[in-house]
């Protein structure tokens, strides 16, 4: 017996989605209207960073020193960008660049004293903002969440 059709969902504005009510992208395009104003409200206007910036501070100041190439891999950056990503906050005085000790060819990526400064008080603020955004789930839709996003950009879910 073939499911029954629902009704279609007509949102706030009473306007039906039509065949976008069941489009992945733009429901997530539509989360991240939210997410990103958040971001900008409690991270990004406050230190000046963008979203990538976070990340790779973040990611730093959770690993410690790392090479380029992870970090690209890691945030699905072309060397390109990475370059240029790095060379920003390395100007900001939130990173170097550093010889890498057991293959002096290879470079790894630090913060300095001031990236790490910032990466503490940024992650104290976004805090408030991941709360904010996490009282909207139970804590197994959020678990559901980090696992469906994370099959959907082809990477496995953290433990």
């Amino acid at each position: 017996m073939a499911p029954k059709p629902r009704a279609p969902h007509k949102p706030e504005s009473g306007v039906s989605l039509g065949p976008l009510e069941d489009a992945v992208g733009y429901h997530i395009a539509q989360a991240a209207v939210e997410t990103d104003a958040s971001f900008e409200r409690h991270v990004g206007q406050p230190f000046g960073l963008r979203k990538v910036e976070y990340s790779l501070l973040m990611l730093l100041k959770a690993n410690g020193a790392l090479a380029p190439k992870r970090l690209g891999q890691t945030l699905t950056l072309t060397a390109p960008n990475l370059t240029l990503l790095l060379d920003r906050l390395q100007q900001r005085g939130l990173i170097r660049r550093e010889r890498n000790p057991a293959d002096g060819r290879s470079q790894h990526i630090v913060l300095t004293d001031l990236g790490q400064g910032t990466a503490r008080d940024a992650a104290a603020a976004a805090a408030p903002m991941e709360r904010d955004l996490l009282d909207r789930l139970s804590r197994a839709e959020h678990a559901m969440l980090i696992e469906l996003l994370c099959k959907l950009a082809g990477r496995r879910a953290p433990v």
